[in-house]
């Protein structure tokens, strides 16, 4: 159990048997009457976003999540399949959860999962991938102007806007939270 003095941003939590992530809180005294904390909650399950306001010192629940080492196996129609790494179980997960992170999943990348009473819910990928270009427009000689980009497709599958010296068979590494191009490597 959680008390509301625990409460921290991207703590998970679960009421009435539904888990969510706290987004925002906010610990405050009205004029008369206890302390309060309002919270802005993300549903973990669906992703929708909720506003609760507990009375100071309230229980709430730990939800039955876990992480664990898995790997990206290869990609079924809107499934993806994860093979646990210390039991070599597999599970699919359908790509839809991941909020457009199977774009970065690459057969064989090892990854953490995070697991919901057992059943894959999200995937946790690093914050920068090195990623291969295998698919862009080659660049003009002499367009030196600056900040001009053109758009590459990697090995995953994902376009992303590169400069225009950025040639097929490069290595870039790319931001995963905004999908941008950081350098090459």
């Amino acid at each position: 159990m959680y008390s509301t003095t625990d409460f921290r941003k991207g703590l998970k939590i679960e009421i009435d048997g539904t888990p969510y992530e706290i987004v925002e809180y906010q610990h405050f005294k009205p004029g008369k009457g206890g302390a309060m904390v309002r919270t802005k909650l993300r549903n973990i399950l669906t992703g929708r976003m909720q506003d609760i306001t507990f009375r100071s010192g309230e229980k709430v629940e730990k939800p039955d999540l876990e992480t664990r080492d898995m790997q990206f196996l290869y990609r079924q129609d809107d499934k993806l399949i994860f093979m646990d790494m210390t039991s070599y179980d597999q599970m699919e997960m359908l790509a839809e959860a991941t909020d457009g992170k199977d774009g970065f999943l690459k057969d064989g990348q090892e990854c953490r999962v995070l697991l919901y009473k057992g059943q894959p819910l999200d995937v946790d990928i690093p914050l920068s991938l090195v990623l291969e270009v295998v698919e862009t427009e080659p660049g003009a000689k002499g367009d030196t102007v600056s900040n001009v980009t053109k758009p590459a497709k990697v090995e995953t599958g994902i376009t992303v806007q590169v400069p225009i010296f950025v040639n097929v068979g490069d290595k870039i590494k790319v931001d995963t939270r905004t999908r941008s191009y950081l350098g090459r490597e």
